[in-house]
Order: structure tokens, then C-alpha cells, then sequence
């Protein structure tokens, strides 16, 4: 196996930033805000704590820092939602197909959403914009699609509302496994999971169920 490349000091520069957000990230998920220490997030880079405040003044702008980081799937995600093809049906089983994997199968989205509800008493103003920037255009595309296949006769006229009870059951088991981990809610076939999720949803949705 050939070595690996050493990386510059300028490469190892740039990288700091990420390294510490990630750091960072495993430290609040382990303490919560108020029990993390910077000296313990420098430790896992291996730099100093006073590093850490060069690229994040508070420790508070680094909570904010790697909320943000960690929420970019969800941008990745829309992005890919945007460039969908087909029916309102095939189009709206993709991005949900897209939310399952992003939030209860993705280990980092379902502790990010355990530090959103943890601490969300504590940084109100940050959960807002997290939810405006990250999460609200997801939910505004299920609407739009809805929407889009009530209009074209797909699906059935249906409350405002809806698209909240769409993802219900996803946000659900995102919660379940973030209280009981495998203890009490083993972790789901993914298939089979979502075969069942569809059909409970589409024979509600659909003008013509199956």
C-alpha cells in the first residue's frame, strides 16, 4: 500500500476549520452545550484551545458554526429534489425515499436533531434560522408537489396540512431511536419500512388508490 501523502502546512491549515467543527460535534452530542469544554474539542484536533477561538471567537459562534455545518445535507438534498423528473407520485416517493436516509439512517442528522430539540431553549434564534434555511424548503417542496398532483388529477384534494402528517412518520422514528437507541426499537428494515410508509400514504393521497 503506498503512503499516504503528507499534507502541507497550508492543506493542514484549510482543514483546521472542519476538523474542529467535527470535533466540536461529537463533544456537544456527547455533553450538550453546557457541559462541553473547548479544551476537550481542541484535544481531539490536537491543537490548542486557544486555535480553536482563532477560527470561532465564542464557544457559542462554534455551536453555531457546526449547526450549520452538519445541516448542509439538507441543501444537498434539495438540490437533488429540484432536479427530479416524472409524476407528482415517482417524484414525491424520491424525496422521501432522499428524508428517510438523511435523517433516521444518517447517524450525524439524527444527533444533530437531538442538539435542535436539546437546546433549542437555549439558542431559539439559531433553531429558527436552522429550521427557515434548512428545513422549510424541504417541507415547501412537498407542498409544491402535492400541490402539483392535486391540480393535475393525481392526487385528491387535500388539507394545507398535510404534507406535516407526510412526514410524521419519519421525524417519528428519528425520535425512537434517538430515546431508545436498538433497546427497545431495533432499527428498521429500511425496505420494508418504507413499502409499508408509502402504501398507508398513497392509498390516502392518490384520487385512484391501488
Amino acid at each position: 500500500m503506498a503512503a499516504q501523502k503528507k499534507l502541507t502546512r497550508a492543506e493542514q491549515k484549510a482543514l483546521r476549520p472542519v476538523q474542529i467543527l467535527d470535533a466540536a460535534f461529537e463533544e456537544f452530542v456527547r455533553s450538550g452545550f453546557a457541559g462541553t469544554r473547548v479544551e476537550d474539542i481542541a484535544d481531539r484536533v490536537g491543537v490548542t484551545k486557544g486555535t480553536v477561538y482563532v477560527y470561532f471567537g465564542t464557544k457559542e459562534k462554534l455551536f453555531e458554526a457546526m449547526i450549520n455545518h452538519f445541516s448542509v445535507p439538507f441543501q444537498e438534498l434539495l438540490a437533488i429534489a429540484d432536479r427530479l423528473s416524472g409524476s407528482a407520485t415517482n417524484r414525491l416517493i424520491s424525496i422521501l425515499g432522499l428524508f428517510y436516509e438523511q435523517i433516521p439512517e444518517d447517524r450525524a442528522t439524527r444527533e444533530l436533531t437531538r442538539l435542535v430539540i436539546s437546546e433549542g431553549q437555549r439558542f431559539p434564534d439559531l433553531i429558527d434560522r436552522h429550521h427557515d434555511q434548512f428545513i422549510a424548503p424541504i417541507i415547501a417542496k412537498i407542498d409544491a408537489l402535492i400541490l402539483e398532483g392535486v391540480a393535475s388529477g393525481e392526487f385528491r384534494p387535500i388539507p394545507v396540512e398535510f404534507s406535516d402528517i407526510v412526514v410524521a412518520p419519519i421525524l417519528t422514528t428519528t425520535v425512537l431511536r434517538l430515546i431508545f437507541d436498538d433497546r427497545r426499537v431495533p432499527t428498521p428494515n429500511k425496505e420494508a419500512f418504507l413499502r409499508t410508509y408509502f402504501d398507508l400514504l398513497f392509498n390516502g393521497l392518490l384520487a385512484k388508490p391501488h
